[in-house]
């Protein structure tokens, strides 16, 4: 039996490089710890879902019917995609060319008491895009594996997943901006602009 590779990545590091690589992308971050990892660069161009378990992706999904000049990436963790599976037949179906989807995964519910996800048992969610109709997946494992996917998140025709494989190490609560109505506004006036995003 082939022994089963690890995660070893850290996963804030992990955000601080994507953040670095995004340029203009929109991000969507999902419950926790990606929201958490975005928290720390505050950035305009970011929806943070701190509330919303299981709604990242398919809201970046809308985001990226709606601007599609835009390139829209969504960062969330395994938990969450795992909750949300049908996200990928749906964002499978719809083919935007714009969308990257970037998994988290330490394989564990880090919110709830570190309880072992599906992941940790078997299930790949790269094989579940595939089979969904992505355009690409791959799962990466090291720092020259994520080097090599990053560009992809920014450039490849979509949909695009890419699942990193991080540790457990855990961090504090990082979020600048906790105001959920807030958020949503900021986001949309730096979109559409300060008029246009209410009408």
């Amino acid at each position: 039996m082939t022994e089963k590779k690890k995660g070893t990545l850290d996963r804030r590091q992990v955000m601080a490089t994507v953040q670095a690589a995004r340029g203009d992308a929109l991000m969507v971050t999902g419950l926790g710890s990606t929201t958490y990892d975005a928290g720390t660069a505050d950035h305009l161009n970011t929806f943070c879902l701190w509330g919303g378990m299981g709604a990242a992706a398919m809201t970046g999904l809308g985001l990226a019917l709606a601007q599609p000049e835009r390139r829209v990436l969504v960062m969330t963790g395994d938990g969450e995609m795992l909750m949300g599976i049908g996200a990928f037949a749906t964002i499978g179906v719809q083919h935007p060319k714009n969308f990257a989807l970037a998994v988290i995964d330490n394989e564990h519910y880090s919110e709830t008491g570190m309880q072992a996800t599906h992941t940790q048992r078997g299930v790949d969610l790269a094989q579940v895009a595939a089979a969904c109709s992505f355009a690409s997946t791959q799962t990466v494992y090291t720092e020259e594996e994520l080097d090599a996917a990053i560009p992809k998140l920014f450039a490849d025709e979509g949909p695009t997943l890419v699942v990193i494989k991080v540790n457990t190490q855990r961090y504090p609560m990082s979020i600048r901006l906790r105001d959920g109505a807030r958020l949503k506004d900021r986001f949309r006036e730096n979109l559409l602009g300060a008029a246009e995003a209410y009408y």
